[in-house]
């Protein structure tokens, strides 16, 4: 089309999603044709106020074979826009090394962020090259006067260049006992990747001193071993999945807590079903953050050839941090992942589902040791984009502060990256999937539909009617007990002329995608703070995360604490699943003398690609409130078991409320039946454990075909 052509489509594009896809075809175009013209074309975009058509002029330039677009591209490291630093550090990932770029990649590096994680992404491609010029830029760079985290991130980064000056320095930093923790951290963990005798003699010493470094260096030791491929146990599948921002134990006891949202509870259930319930799984491997001290214990039981559902910890002893901000632990989160999956033994099929560094690091994982991937594909950061872009809070000309802190760009490339590269792709049911998934990533889903699976999430209906069973009971007058106690609690604080007020509730993360803060708000400063309480179910209150924070803030700020009992306001924290459940039912049945019944159930969420507390509340027979695209717009039936509305339009969302306390109080036990009725037929964790069993089979099935014509050619 040519490269005006391709620079137009961007700059005239209707939405951001549509140039951002439009960005591919600037590169292609450029590396087509790249001549002086496409060299101004390029330059004038980078310079100009489009910030979108800057980002993608960026990513052009390093697919023009050019010396003066090599040389362009290098010098937007120095760049006062720093989203323009952080695109040309990923885009020279895609030439060969540059010399002059070395110095400012390594400071980049230290400086840590997505930034820093593209610049040590670059650095370690080039490595194979020039490795030599590496290992002395980043051992001189190491002897400056740097925090101790930059010289940690340094140090990992001189453990991805093979070079002898290499295991050198890292030897010396890791014995060093008077040197940061954090850099010998980082020295042991970058030794375990080498065979040497004195990488290995190093390790066996460090060992000896205990502590959390001697953790590491005994898994450093196991690292430096040869896989084996030996697996006892039966002939059925081994598949293993992956979510790194949760907490994950099968008592799901953080649920809620930082980003232990729906995906955590899903995979301990989803697990649990695929191997109890299916016959071609007989071992599920879930693997999420944990520290170096349940890393070895960990390994012996993913690697006991045993069946059932196995835990393995990626050791992560930092602070958690969200996801928008884990970036940089990709070396260390990929080291973790390749661990327990050598230990396994044979692993079959690696299901990945987000967008995010675990996805990043299990996926070159999964190509070193040849597993074939299944990958669950939404339209997250695209459905973000778009709603964010209609309520007009992000433009094309703040893109580029907005993707600084976001990393729009690379998630929606990382998506597509994922998608491309999977075996099999998983999809969440829409009301126009195929137009979707077509306009926002660009996938056909006409073209190879052996290789498309759609398939809704699950929600345990055991667990539901448990505590649908104990909230009857305590509305029929039994004595609350456990968490049913626990909420009467929190009931008891308010003032006695709101006890006979029915509950909105909403459960899940605290983060700003959520919509937690402004279903507070839309709640406080209209008319339904009159007509119910609210109650906010999720958040570590404790110990919060930035997004957390955030939230909390914001939620202060309409109302101070010292308020939130008298004003109607429940803000406990995370539960468990199972309690969540729990109040989620006593919402519907009420709690004499301390809350009315008929409650409602609310998400916000600027965008929810299913929903499964939504699910688990239409289940308990709560009417709810929901956004009114992706997932719940499939099965909540407008005006009957719930009612969609626009989450990000306060006013829409308030109206949206009342509409459903006003229905909920008719007390329609024919809609809470249905919703019930609803989720057993389409709904179960059983019923997408039995979905997605023939997925991985097919997916095994391939790969060993493929396997055995290769070892026939050989």
């Amino acid at each position: 089309m040519g490269i005006q052509t391709a620079m137009d489509r961007i700059t005239e594009s209707a939405s951001i999603v549509e140039a951002i896809r439009a960005g591919d075809d600037l590169a292609f175009e450029a590396g087509r044709d790249p001549g002086v013209r496409t060299l101004r074309v390029l330059s004038a975009a980078i310079s100009g106020d489009d910030d979108l058509a800057a980002i993608a002029a960026v990513h052009a330039l390093a697919e023009m074979n050019d010396e003066e677009a090599a040389r362009l591209l290098s010098s937007l490291l120095s760049s006062p826009r720093p989203y323009i630093v952080e695109h040309a550090a990923h885009a020279l990932g895609r030439r060969p090394a540059r010399p002059e770029a070395v110095g400012r990649l390594v400071r980049l590096v230290a400086e840590g962020g997505l930034g820093g994680m593209l610049a040590q992404h670059t650095l370690e491609k080039w490595s194979t090259g020039a490795a030599e010029l590496l290992a002395v830029a980043l051992e001189s760079a190491c002897t400056g006067t740097l925090p101790d985290e930059a010289r940690a991130r340094l140090v990992e980064t001189m453990g991805l260049v093979r070079h002898p000056l290499a295991v050198r320095s890292l030897r010396t930093w890791a014995t060093d006992t008077s040197g940061p923790a954090s850099v010998r951290h980082a020295a042991v963990a970058a030794l375990g990747q080498r065979r040497q005798p004195a990488a290995i003699s190093a390790l066996e010493g460090i060992v000896i001193e205990g502590g959390v470094l001697g953790d590491l260096a005994r898994l450093a030791l196991i690292d430096a071993e040869p896989a084996s491929t030996a697996r006892g146990g039966g002939e059925g599948l081994t598949v293993a999945q992956l979510f790194l921002h949760a907490d994950v134990d099968s008592t799901l006891s953080a649920a809620g807590a930082g980003d232990n949202g729906g995906i955590a509870t899903l995979l301990v259930r989803l697990g649990d079903a695929l191997v109890a319930e299916t016959s071609a799984v007989e071992r599920v491997l879930t693997l999420s953050r944990g520290t170096a001290a349940q890393a070895a214990p960990d390994l012996l039981e993913v690697s006991g050839g045993g069946t059932g559902h196995v835990y393995g910890h990626i050791p992560l002893d930092a602070p958690p941090v969200s996801s928008a901000s884990a970036w940089p632990l990709r070396v260390s989160v990929r080291r973790g992942i390749r661990r327990l999956l050598r230990a396994a033994g044979r692993v079959d099929v690696l299901h990945l589902r987000m967008a995010d560094v675990g996805s990043l690091a299990a996926a070159d994982v999964a190509r070193e040791l040849g597993i074939p991937t299944v990958f669950t594909v939404a339209p997250d950061p695209h459905s973000v984009l778009s709603a964010l872009e209609r309520a007009g809070t992000l433009t094309r000309k703040d893109f580029g502060q907005a993707d600084l802190a976001e990393h729009y760009w690379f998630r929606t490339h990382l998506v597509q990256s994922l998608a491309a590269s999977a075996a099999h792709s998983v999809f969440f049911p829409r009301p126009e999937l195929e137009g979707d998934m077509q306009a926002l990533l660009g996938i056909d889903m006409s073209s190879h539909p052996e290789r498309h699976t759609v398939v809704a999430e699950g929600v345990d209906l055991a667990v539901v009617d448990r505590a649908v069973e104990r909230a009857r009971l305590v509305a029929d007058g039994a004595e609350p007990t456990g968490a049913l106690a626990e909420l009467a609690g929190l009931l008891d604080a308010l003032p006695e002329e709101r006890r006979g007020l029915p509950l909105l509730v909403t459960v899940g993360r605290m983060h700003r995608v959520k919509g937690t803060a402004t279903l507070v708000r839309v709640w406080a400063e209209g008319p339904l703070a009159d007509a119910a309480n609210l109650l906010v179910v999720g958040g570590d209150l404790e110990h919060p995360s930035a997004d957390e924070r955030e939230q909390l803030d914001l939620i202060r700020a309409v109302i101070p604490p010292a308020q939130h009992a008298t004003r109607g306001l429940l803000l406990p924290g995370h539960r468990s699943n199972d309690d969540a459940a729990e109040w989620l039912a006593a919402a519907r049945f009420g709690v004499p003398g301390r809350c009315a019944a008929d409650g409602v159930y609310v998400c916000a969420s600027l965008k929810e690609e299913f929903g499964l507390a939504i699910l688990e509340a239409m289940a308990t027979g709560l009417l709810v409130v929901a956004p009114d695209s992706g997932g719940p717009a499939t099965y909540v039936d407008d005006g009957e078991s719930g009612f969609l509305t626009q989450t990000g339009d306060p006013v829409a969302l308030a109206a949206a409320i009342g509409r459903a306390l006003e229905r909920a109080a008719t007390g329609d036990d024919g809609a809470a039946a249905r919703g019930r009725a609803l989720v057993a037929d389409r709904f179960t964790i059983q019923a997408m454990a039995a979905k997605l069993a023939p997925v991985y089979e097919s997916v095994a099935n391939s790969e060993a075909e493929l396997q055995r014509a290769a070892e026939e050619l050989v």
